[in-house]
């Protein structure tokens, strides 16, 4: 398979997803390279990332950590970046032919908007680019051809989109339910962090795993698909599939469904983004056609789950009401994991900051990131009102 330009940055590759694409690239091998790696706070599993993979940079993208951190063991070769604008030049380097946006929350907006605007290749990750800023994002698009999607369930849409993207009827995005899927309301209620983050069928980070809890990761991935196949939420739909081998499905106007099945395993779509159109052998795991599955499809209950109402709300009007949803999730997210919220009330929260906000149909990314801003402050406000009551 031809490779038109092998070179590979990774913001946030100390994360789950870019440890994945490491692997990833270690079972591909030549002439796909690691050109940039980034990270947060990990900065010592940077270091030891690039010891093993000799990038040409780094980006510490916390200046304060950087402060702190010991790069004597970097290799000779590598350059340190500091800070966010170390993200934009990594993402922006014109030796860089492929951008992994794996960065987690609205952080990496400015380097994912970079990366669109250098005609990189972009693998995102970071859903909540597409939430908070999907106008900007397809304004920035030099064609379809240049993002592939890396969430799991928008691999599968794109890939069973290739052979007919102009008869679509719906697609669907399936959920595991994550661990609270037969619990009842009450129990969500009393729901502990470590409940919360026991996960029935993937490994994830904190914060994602809290939105599979709350199944606002399917929320916002609704708003992603509306951006990244272009089509109205209408035409979108989320089943329960406790398995987690449906990645999603597309139904065309004639009534056939095409569905993108596999293990739980992030290195599959990570890989396809990468080699995609094309295919290689790689260590994702696969089915073992020796044995039986359960393939359960299951309705979502809206009234333990009313975050998915959100996401298509916000699909629905666009504008700031994505920057305002997704900041408000986040810092609801941080308030549970601190104890400090019930894991019941993150919706709740982002309900009420979403409905007061001032609404702006065109927001440039300076209006969005003052909603950003607003949304955490409110979150915090409304935390606290509802403590005093």
């Amino acid at each position: 398979m031809t490779v038109m330009n092998p070179a590979i940055a990774i913001l946030g590759s100390t994360g789950s997803i870019g440890r994945a694409t490491l692997d990833v690239l270690q079972a591909l091998g030549p002439p796909f390279r690691v050109h940039g790696l980034s990270a947060h706070s990990r900065l010592s599993d940077l270091v030891q990332q690039a010891r093993q993979f000799d990038p040409p940079i780094v980006v510490a993208a916390d200046r304060e950590m950087a402060r702190q951190q010991a790069w004597d063991q970097l290799p000779k070769g590598t350059r340190l970046l500091r800070g966010p604008e170390g993200l934009v030049e990594l993402a922006s380097d014109p030796a860089v032919g492929t951008v992994v946006a794996a960065i987690v929350g609205r952080a990496g907006l400015e380097s994912t908007l970079a990366a669109l605007e250098s005609g990189k290749r972009l693998a995102l990750a970071n859903k909540e680019a597409l939430v908070v800023a999907g106008p900007l994002v397809a304004d920035r698009l030099r064609s379809r051809e240049q993002l592939l999607p890396v969430d799991s369930e928008h691999s599968a849409i794109h890939q069973c989109l290739l052979g007919d993207a102009r008869s679509v009827a719906r697609i669907i995005l399936t959920a595991s339910g994550g661990p609270f899927r037969t619990r009842t309301l009450a129990e969500m209620e009393a729901a502990t962090v470590a409940d919360a983050l026991a996960h029935p069928t993937w490994q994830m980070g904190r914060k994602i795993t809290i939105d599979s809890a709350t199944m606002m990761n399917k929320a916002l991935e609704v708003i992603e698909a509306r951006w990244l196949f272009d089509l109205p939420p209408e035409q979108i739909e989320v089943v329960i599939h406790p398995q987690s081998i449906i990645h999603s499905m597309v139904e065309f106007v004639d009534g056939a469904v095409l569905a993108q099945l596999s293990p739980p395993d992030m290195r599959l779509p990570i890989q396809y983004a990468l080699t995609s159109p094309g295919r290689m052998e790689g260590p994702a795991k696969r089915l073992d056609w020796k044995q039986a599955y359960d393939l359960r499809l299951e309705p979502v209950d809206r009234e333990r789950f009313p975050a998915l109402d959100l996401g298509y709300e916000v699909a629905r009007v666009g504008g700031t009401a994505g920057a305002v949803l997704n900041a408000a999730n986040e810092a609801a997210v941080d308030l549970y994991l601190a104890g400090k919220m019930r894991l019941t009330e993150i919706a709740r929260a982002c309900r009420a900051v979403l409905s007061t906000h001032q609404f702006d149909p065109n927001p440039t990314l300076t209006t969005l990131l003052a909603c950003d801003g607003w949304a955490r402050q409110e979150v915090n406000r409304w935390s606290a009102q509802c403590s005093k009551s």
